[in-house]
């Protein structure tokens, strides 16, 4: 099996040459195929040469490659490359016994996508390649942090659908503590965070619609189809949308901090391989305690994501964050001392 893109790209091109009854090839003509077909993929491709292409010839003949039916016929002191049976083609052949095994276990480690859009064939393949190629395994060897009781997550195949489609939607919503309520939305994006799942979608009854508001999928309560016009997301780039947050939550009047922070040394080595955010930087290192600075706006899941490390992380700066901090240690000390 072919095990990177520019070995496939090799033995698709020589798969043309093989199989092509009003051309020959010699060894010359086959490197500048696969030449051709990488510098067309990569101009910075640094090419073959013939060593590397008797090379590719022999595993493509190989019955643990693609058992093609390579020969070679003379004609003076030349000797020339083809299919012997021009209909033969490695994109027509079965998965061998190895492919499968990769395939499936590629499968399975897909397979924690179950319940999601356009996922719903992986469990039938996954199946049928067992079946197939005998490859059932009954011991799992790997787990993923999953919640098999979250709400909401049948509406994924729904909005996934209506945002590739470009549909406006009609959506029941209710949020906590407040009435049920309809709100017209153009279905821009999805995001999961912290087993969580989430709409971004422009709200059509908010004159501010190129600003998306933030919807949890578990208050949503129907979807349905709208007439209104699609807004289209013409100007936000949802990977440079969350850069400057930890989590979900993005406010567009607030500007990027450096929050200053005192991390236990006991807590460090946690918060050293899973950083708090990409722009986390170290400051100053001490015996007891390291001091590191993030650049980030503010927001509801980064406090949650500090609270929780409890007294192993001091806030520093900025001084509305550490006194908000403060406020809330107050309320949490006094439910104590009832």
């Amino acid at each position: 099996m072919a095990t990177n893109k520019n070995a496939i790209t090799r033995y698709i091109a020589l798969d043309k040459c093989f199989r092509n009854p009003g051309k020959k090839f010699n060894i010359s003509k086959l490197v500048d195929e696969c030449n051709e077909a990488l510098f067309s993929l990569n101009p910075d491709a640094s090419g073959v040469e013939k060593r590397q292409v008797y090379y590719d010839i022999k595993f493509m003949k190989d019955p643990k490659g693609y058992n093609a039916p390579i020969i070679t016929f003379r004609e003076g002191q030349v000797v020339y490359y083809r299919y012997s049976d021009i209909h033969f083609s490695i994109n027509n052949q079965p998965l061998n016994g190895q492919e499968a095994q990769l395939l499936n276990e590629s499968l399975m480690t897909l397979s924690r996508f179950k319940g999601l859009p356009q996922f719903e064939w992986l469990e039938e393949l996954r199946t049928r390649l067992e079946q197939s190629f005998k490859l059932n395994s009954e011991e799992e060897v790997i787990g993923f942090d999953k919640n098999p009781y979250l709400q909401g997550i049948e509406h994924l195949t729904t909005l996934y659908n209506a945002i590739t489609n470009k549909q406006t939607l009609a959506i029941t919503y209710q949020p906590f503590q407040k009435d049920q309520q309809i709100i017209e939305i153009s279905p821009w994006y999805l995001k999961q965070y912290n087993n969580r799942w989430y709409l971004l979608a422009p709200d059509h009854n908010n004159h501010d619609s190129e600003h998306p508001h933030t919807y949890p999928l578990d208050r949503i309560v129907a979807i349905n189809e709208s007439k209104a016009e699609y807004r289209p997301n013409t100007e936000i780039d949802f990977n440079e949308y969350f850069e400057d947050v930890v989590g979900i939550t993005v406010y567009k009047d607030k500007e990027v901090e450096t929050i200053k922070l005192k991390v236990d040394k006991k807590l460090w080595p946690y918060i050293e391989t899973k950083p708090l955010h990409g722009s986390q930087s170290v400051l100053e290192r001490s015996d007891d305690h390291i001091i590191i600075k993030l650049k980030v706006i503010p927001n509801y899941e980064l406090e949650s994501v500090l609270f929780s490390r409890g007294e192993s992380i001091e806030i520093l700066e900025p001084a509305h964050l550490r006194t908000s901090f403060a406020k809330r240690v107050e309320v949490l000390a006094e439910k104590y001392r009832k």
